[in-house]
């Protein structure tokens, strides 16, 4: 497995990560304990080093499964988790105070069986925290040795800037795919002006770019997308353009959509690490497969022309949680 290093931290992972939320959370009924650690211990066995949960996951769950996973090799992973929401639980609303950042801090390295926390993202900006009290916060505990690196997820340019002049800032987490390409504007630029990693979750656009998901598809009332616009019938039908697209790009490379998809990411910056989601071995490993597509410069070019000329049909999340978006 490639290795990169999130923008100027210092801090090398594995160039594609895993995104942990869907063992326990969001996509349907949770995995079954045993079967999610041996899926985290297969990611590592084929040398996935980068491990992403939260606190808001479960809340708790996904953090305990996660920490009793990589306990055997702790030390030669990097585990991030996530602060942000009042009990830990995101419909409750922001809560990133300086004393609930400790707290979770301190119950996140409970769970997660571990001494430190090696990348603490703020989950959401609360509007009601200034910025700099919660960077203030992280970088009491990275001076305490319980947290490595800070981190900020779907944070706007703004909230950027005034985390990074009070502690660095190592990654920034947010939605980036060719099915949500908002990050090239302004968020990409910063982030390379101020030497700070991009860690796209989402990368596979929950699902649809990996060719599985037509406009028939129905989703469960514990699975998040069956009230998000972008995934009714209508917008689906809309956007199957952009599936036929990679598609055809992964029929001439003799691969999957998924891993075109995810070459494509890795094709933008050195410093961009996706962190794809699975709950099935096989995804994993034809996830991993991503890392080694080639895309040309030319392709590059080409892909880009072609998602130009795609718009893309229905917003990413419900009215109800854009309040919490780029601040």
């Amino acid at each position: 497995m490639q290795k990169r290093e999130l923008g100027r931290s210092g801090l090398k992972v594995s160039a594609l990560g895993l995104g942990c939320m869907g063992l326990s959370f969001g996509y349907g009924p949770a995995t079954e304990r045993s079967d999610a650690i041996k899926l985290i211990r297969a990611a590592f066995d084929r040398g996935v080093t980068f491990f992403d949960t939260a606190e808001a996951y479960g809340p708790g769950d996904n953090e305990e499964v996660l920490g009793e996973a990589v306990e055997p090799f702790r030390d030669q992973v990097v585990i991030a988790t996530k602060f942000g929401f009042r009990n830990g639980k995101p419909g409750e609303g922001a809560d990133s105070r300086p004393e609930r950042i400790r707290q979770v801090a301190e119950e996140s390295l409970r769970r997660l069986r571990t001494d430190r926390i090696d990348l603490f993202y703020q989950h959401r900006v609360d509007p009601d925290v200034p910025m700099e009290d919660v960077a203030g916060a992280v970088k009491e505990l990275v001076g305490a040795g319980s947290v490595r690196h800070f981190g900020l997820s779907e944070a706007g340019p703004d909230a950027i800037r005034r985390a990074h002049a009070v502690h660095p800032v190592a990654a920034l987490q947010s939605e980036y795919s060719m099915f949500w390409r908002e990050p090239e504007k302004q968020i990409l630029p910063l982030l390379e002006e101020l030497g700070i990693g991009f860690v796209p979750f989402s990368p596979l656009g929950k699902g649809f770019l990996t060719g599985t998901i037509d406009a028939s598809a129905t989703f469960g009332q514990d699975d998040f997308r069956s009230v998000v616009p972008r995934f009714q019938a209508d917008a689906l039908a809309a956007n199957q353009a952009l599936v036929d697209l990679v598609s055809s790009i992964a029929a001439e490379k003799k691969r999957t959509p998924a891993q075109v998809a995810l070459a494509w990411l890795l094709a933008q910056r050195p410093w961009i690490v996706p962190i794809p989601g699975t709950t099935k071995l096989h995804r994993l490993e034809e996830n991993l497969g991503g890392v080694d597509v080639e895309l040309t410069s030319d392709d590059i070019v080409r892909i880009g022309q072609a998602l130009d000329r795609i718009e893309v049909q229905g917003e990413r999340y419900p009215a109800s949680h854009q309040r919490l978006i780029n601040r």
